[in-house]
């Protein structure tokens, strides 16, 4: 079942199960110690696919000019890998940016060792890798006008 929600419509304990498997992945998971909580969540659109009761898939999608200049889409995250979920969770966050914010693009701070899927998805690189977050990321853009759906 797909939850879609601004931060604002997030309960407590929402936001909590949210916060915490963005901890366990990429602070706990990955090892990277960054300030996961950077004002962003405010002004997103949070959306999460529950099944049996827990999280299986998440991610926050961020109007252009917040967490970066274009909208823009993050914290991506799925609990089960190799079950396509993936895909799933980037396809319905390019809907609900298209939808809530008007994207055109999307920008996002890829981690480098994902750009083979976010390319599946239809992004392009538009940089070189640089360290973000204490991980290796790069830049990459999304057109809706180009994608193949």
């Amino acid at each position: 079942m797909w939850h879609i929600k601004r931060f604002s419509e997030l309960t407590t304990d929402e936001l909590y199960a949210l916060l915490r498997i963005r901890s366990e992945v990429f602070i706990v998971e990955q090892n990277a110690v960054y300030q996961d909580l950077d004002g962003d969540d405010q002004a997103a659109i949070h959306l999460w696919k529950t099944e049996g009761g827990r999280i299986i898939s998440m991610a926050r999608v961020t109007p252009a000019g917040k967490h970066l200049p274009e909208n823009s889409i993050g914290r991506i995250i799925t609990t089960e890998r190799g079950k396509g979920l993936g895909l799933e969770l980037v396809h319905k966050a390019l809907e609900v940016a298209q939808k809530e914010f008007g994207a055109e693009r999307i920008l996002i701070q890829a981690q480098l060792q994902a750009k083979g899927f976010y390319e599946k998805v239809g992004f392009v690189a538009q940089s070189e890798p640089y360290m973000h977050e204490g991980l290796q990321h790069l830049d990459m853009t999304y057109t809706y006008e180009n994608a193949d759906e």
